[in-house]
């Protein structure tokens, strides 16, 4: 019966289990660490907010296409620019005009001369080949066309005409020069006395 006593001794040894228990509770107190971890993200929801209630007026401001609707408006007149000649240097200043045009970047088949007096040597030299060869070439639109006033209603709508006052039949300016203006899409540019333009256009230049 001496041995029953040495039977009960290895429940010291269960005790020895209870340390080992207390190392869990650490464990279990390195748990609540990771709760300080949400609070930065709580942070950022109060600021979030914010960037929409600036997006919101970024984006009322859409009112705009007013604006276009005036230069279209401007678009559908012509600007006019008078150059003070003579009769017989209204050719010249055409010819200056012009190369100052293309000088400018503005494409040959843009431009439109007409004369109201003597034709410009190159219409005298395509008309002396026919006028079919010579309308073909105002067709194709290719290079700058020169027209005698007598033919400027034949003639179509470039974006910029040169006019060149540059004598001729009485009437003839007055007659061919608001046809001249009504062919011009963008820009029309007149050489001759400016009292005479005046007084055919009815403004002030």
């Amino acid at each position: 019966m001496p041995l029953t006593p040495a039977i009960e001794e290895p429940q010291i040894h269960e005790s020895a289990q209870g340390p080992r228990v207390t190392p869990a509770a650490s464990r279990t107190a390195q748990t609540p660490r990771p709760v300080p971890g949400p609070r930065p993200a709580a942070v950022p929801r109060p600021g979030r907010p914010a960037p929409p209630a600036q997006r919101a007026p970024h984006a009322t401001p859409g009112p705009v296409p007013t604006a276009p609707a005036a230069p279209s408006v401007s678009a559908a007149v012509p600007q006019l620019q008078v150059i003070p000649a003579s009769a017989e240097g209204a050719l010249d200043a055409a010819e200056e005009a012009v190369d100052l045009l293309l000088d400018t970047g503005r494409a040959p088949g843009d431009v439109l001369v007409i004369t109201t007096g003597d034709p410009h040597p190159w219409a005298a030299h395509e008309l002396s080949f026919g006028e079919a060869r010579y309308w073909a070439q105002h067709d194709a639109k290719d290079d700058v066309f020169y027209a005698d006033a007598a033919h400027v209603r034949r003639a179509a709508s470039r974006p910029v005409v040169v006019f060149a006052a540059n004598g001729g039949p009485a009437g003839a300016i007055a007659t061919a020069l608001p046809v001249a203006l009504a062919r011009a899409g963008a820009l029309l540019i007149v050489c001759g006395d400016v009292a005479q333009i005046n007084s055919v256009l009815g403004t002030g230049v």
